[in-house]
């Protein structure tokens, strides 16, 4: 029964079958011809006792083993690999299915590979999860195939493997290296003018030529008999904390990652950023409640708690309660800190709802509101309108993308930062805001 479940049979057998039972039937035509057909029906028998002979004389024909991150980064394409070698004396023809996950719905993950004798390969292919959680993957499935192929061997690798889904560290560490050798332009990360002069003391120099002048040390001038200058730094230990909205309004979906999703792989790179930059990094999570409170820190496991927070995220997306976040935020948030709240507003009559909590909060902290274009929308503006109903379409779409731009304009009016960007670019401009910010001195 084992070889029997192990034993598939392949086209080629059929078309022989067809062949042999073809010739049977010209035979009762043509008188004297029953001799080829028989002569192909005992070849056919052969042929299928040689090549079952050759798939199962040898018991471990082939050895294959998928190897799988201990994690997978969300919205980003993580490689997947499978090693193979062969233990036949010939060379065979494989095809591979391996159970992917059930949360990726493809049904058509199949590859083929010829392997010669005593060969070993490794099969190499990409999966892009859109939500977090565990994923289940099941066993790989080997159908050997001989040089006759008449029938099939299945080698079935039970490597069945429970992997979680996190934000995207993938991002995060593409960022982290961009920035330590200095190539985040190449990303879009613009280079900031210091504006203004940060008073934080690290070190007295020599002066060169361009140092300010008013920076001089004169005491310091005095002892060496030559010119020494104050050097000072970027302001450090500020607070920096992502507030990210869970409810409804951030369900919608773009490129397969919901607007959440989004937000949570860009706090996930600027809380990194601002570590690195030697701020502290804090996180809150909010919608008809409080969801999660992660105090700002700088401590060396920060960067790992912001991970297992954000991706043990759920949300019922329901009506988000801004009020909760205000008191929250007034209770445990003392130090005047930078608030980047991910959220997003449809109408300027939703931001006007929640209006009075935005400005409270902007009293006592630095607040940068962060909402997104409907891209969507703005496609749908750029083609022509061919008839009355396209007309109509894209005047709506007006509105609503002339809505985006108010809302901007009107938290200015308020003295509160805003940021309207597009999903796929969220992390990027999320970046150079901070570091704007930063540059300004506003924080």
């Amino acid at each position: 029964m084992k070889l029997l479940r192990a034993l598939y049979l392949n086209s080629r057998l059929f078309i022989a079958i067809g062949v042999v039972v073809a010739s049977f039937l010209i035979s009762f035509i043509a008188d004297g011809f029953i001799v080829v057909p028989q002569a192909l029906f005992f070849l056919l028998l052969a042929l299928v006792a040689t090549d079952l002979l050759l798939l199962f004389r040898t018991r471990r024909g082939l050895h294959g083993h998928r190897f799988t991150p201990e994690k997978l980064s969300n919205g980003d394409d993580n490689e997947i690999r499978i090693h193979f070698e062969n233990f036949y004396p010939y060379k065979v023809t494989l095809q591979v299915i391996d159970e992917i996950p059930h949360q990726f719905q493809r049904r058509d993950l199949t590859f083929d590979l010829v392997l010669a004798p005593g060969e070993s390969k490794v099969l190499r292919y990409f999966l892009r999860p859109v939500k977090r959680g565990e994923y289940s993957f099941g066993a790989v499935n080997a159908f050997v195939r001989s040089p006759l192929g008449l029938f099939s061997r299945r080698f079935r690798f039970s490597d069945d493997a429970l992997v979680p889904v996190y934000p995207s560290f993938i991002q995060m560490r593409k960022y982290e290296l961009l920035a330590i050798s200095n190539r985040l332009v190449d990303l879009g990360i613009k280079k900031i003018r210091r504006i203004g002069q940060n008073m934080e003391f690290e070190s007295i120099k020599e002066y060169v030529s361009g140092d300010d002048f008013r920076t001089i040390n004169w005491k310091a001038t005095a002892r060496k008999n030559h010119f020494m200058v104050n050097h000072y730094q970027d302001e450090r230990s500020q607070q920096v904390y992502s507030l990210i909205d869970k409810g409804r309004v951030m369900q919608m979906p773009f490129n397969g990652l919901s607007l959440l999703d989004y937000a949570i792989n860009a706090s996930l790179v600027i809380s990194n950023i601002a570590l690195k930059k030697s701020d502290k990094a804090g996180l809150i999570t909010f919608q008809d409640r409080i969801g999660s409170m992660l105090p700002a820190s700088r401590q060396n496991n920060q960067m790992s708690q912001i991970l297992e927070v954000l991706y043990n995220q759920k949300t019922a997306y329901r009506e988000t309660d801004y009020s909760a976040l205000f008191t929250q935020v007034r209770r445990k948030v003392t130090q005047r800190s930078l608030l980047l709240l991910f959220t997003n507003f449809e109408s300027i009559y939703g931001l006007q709802r929640q209006l009075p909590y935005l400005k409270r909060l902007a009293q006592q902290h630095l607040l940068v509101v962060i909402f997104f274009e409907n891209t969507e929308m703005k496609s749908l503006l750029q083609e022509p309108a061919h008839q009355l109903k396209e007309v109509y379409y894209k005047a709506i779409a007006e509105k609503f993308s002339s809505d985006k731009k108010l809302i901007a304009k009107e938290l200015a009016q308020h003295g509160i930062q805003a940021l309207l960007t597009a999903p796929e670019h969220l992390t990027v401009n999320t970046i150079n805001k901070y570091l704007e910010l930063k540059a300004r001195g506003m924080i």
